[in-house]
């Protein structure tokens, strides 16, 4: 899709050569400064057709003195980028049923607009527009919505022009991670993330992809991560993705995704009931590929690096059991209790492996828990850390990307749970506290570095009839390393003397004969 930047307030609004014209207004925001537009809106009032309050539309079909064939009224409750984005979904859904191809958008006089509006403005397009199709034929043909223009005033242009630019970028992040975590798992295995990562350093010259295979892996000593593939046929991969747009002497970030790309549940096997949804077990795997995308088309002055461990949890004759004992790659041995609790169990392995990078701060992000969604239900995406700044530098880039996350605790007591009398920790609590429990898991394998923990079990796909991959944290994600690149007197920093920080590690012997 087209989206561009026009200078046209006031009386050009009305004059403005396109299919379509969307106002968004306010409550207090009666005025558009244009004698055609504002009639219409005082005549749409007096008939009662229209009222100022967020959430109305108007649609009018040729109005008097207005180039363009259609207009619709929406009204956002404020000028904030987070009710923009809202109104400007309800206004071009109409307009995109009608099978309009271009039209402009414009904020009624008073709001003063930002690149977050203009990135809010992109990502509602690109949202309305996205069609899954790959293994569905008979999926209805592309929206016609082709060209979309925000309308601005002259000291506005160039933010809105920069706004839109990026938005464009995190929108064919958002797009790839949907497309990923829709497919079925048939078709998205393992294997096809591997190819995902390979495909994105091949079309873009900053991105370098490496895959470790089964005995790379074993070798390493990550045999809580192939505990859980112990039960499929679908060969196991750990993919590593290195963008490189600083110096070479600048600590990388390092976003970890939980990559099950089927979540049986493997001999703790999980209710038939909506299984089919465990498919999207690998969205943090997804929300990664989809980073890197949106990073490597923006090109940040920030080295990044991408870890996704990603295997299938199945039952079989060979799989994993309850009670079983597995070292990780820290050195720590793990009772699983429960098979189903899988997540945490590729990722503590990844998270040892991202300490060689020396990073300025860790963050990892999976469907992981049921209780998050609970917790939390599909707005926010759970964030745990016991970093401050770290934390705050992920809230404030969920606010700004309109792609949200709720900070949880993760007191050291909740650790009590996970003892074990045969390991060194268990993979599972008891029900109570479930997804902080699972974080302070993941903690006992972060020692080294700065890290956080985003729980987008309940933020990474809609279910029933809208059943859908959402793209999420993309946004909130891609937001998170911009800011870092461009604020870097105020960026996170490694942990000072981190080595000292990491558990003891057993001896290599050792991991090899209990992995």
């Amino acid at each position: 899709m087209d989206f561009r930047s026009i200078v046209a307030q006031g009386s050009a609004l009305a004059n403005a050569t396109t299919d379509s014209l969307l106002l968004v207004l306010t409550p207090e925001q009666a005025l558009t400064q244009d004698p055609a537009l504002d009639s219409l809106i005082k005549d749409a009032q007096s008939g009662h057709d229209f009222e100022l309050k967020a959430g109305r539309t108007l649609y009018v079909h040729r109005p008097q003195g207005v180039k363009a064939a259609r207009v619709v009224l929406a009204v956002a409750a404020d000028d904030s980028s987070k009710s923009f984005k809202s109104a400007v979904s309800k206004g071009l859904g109409q307009l995109k049923d009608l099978g309009t191809a271009q039209v402009v958008v414009a904020a009624g006089a008073g709001c003063k607009l930002t690149a977050d509006h203009a990135r809010a403005l992109v990502q509602a397009a690109s949202d309305l527009t996205y069609v899954y199709r790959q293994t569905k034929p008979s999926a209805p043909n592309a929206s016609k919505l082709s060209k979309v223009a925000l309308a601005s005033s002259a000291d506005e242009a160039a933010v809105v022009k920069a706004g839109l630019l990026e938005g464009q970028g995190v929108a064919a992040g958002v797009a790839l991670a949907r497309e990923c975590a829709n497919l079925p798992g048939n078709h998205c295995t393992p294997t096809f993330l591997a190819q995902e990562a390979k495909r994105l350093a091949k079309e873009f010259k900053n991105i370098q992809t490496e895959v470790l295979e089964r005995a790379a892996i074993a070798k390493l000593g990550m045999g809580s991560f192939l505990s859980v593939t112990a039960g499929t046929v679908q060969p196991p991969k750990f993919i590593i993705l290195r963008y490189n747009g600083a110096a070479k002497t600048q600590a990388p970030l390092v976003l970890v995704g939980k990559g099950i790309t089927f979540d049986s549940g493997g001999i703790s096997l999980k209710p038939g009931a909506g299984m089919d949804e465990m498919k999207y077990d690998m969205g943090g795997a997804a929300s990664v590929l989809g980073t890197f995308r949106a990073i490597a088309e923006l090109k940040p002055k920030v080295n990044l690096i991408g870890l996704i461990p990603s295997c299938e949890n199945m039952p079989s004759g060979t799989a994993t059991k309850p009670g079983d004992v597995v070292t990780s790659m820290s050195g720590q041995t793990i009772e699983i209790l429960n098979t189903d609790a899988e997540g945490r169990l590729i990722l503590c392995d990844a998270l040892t492996y991202a300490e060689r990078f020396k990073p300025a701060a860790v963050v990892d992000i999976a469907t992981l828990t049921g209780a998050c969604v609970i917790a939390l239900g599909n707005q926010h995406s759970g964030l745990f850390s016991k970093d401050d700044a770290l934390a705050e530098a992920l809230l404030n880039a969920g606010k700004q990307a309109g792609d949200t996350a709720w900070r949880m605790p993760i007191d050291d007591e909740y650790g009590e749970a996970l003892k074990s009398n045969f390991a060194d920790l268990a993979n599972v609590g008891g029900r109570e506290g479930g997804a902080i429990t699972a974080a302070v898991f993941l903690s006992k394998f972060t020692k080294a570095y700065r890290w956080a923990h985003l729980d987008i079990a309940g933020t990474a796909w809609k279910s029933g009839a809208a059943k859908n991959g959402t793209g999420r944290p993309v946004s909130l994600l891609t937001q998170f390393v911009l800011n870092q690149a461009t604020a870097a007197k105020d960026a996170l920093a490694p942990l000072p003397a981190a080595a000292d920080k990491a558990p003891a590690r057993k001896t290599p012997a050792r991991r090899r004969a209990v992995a």
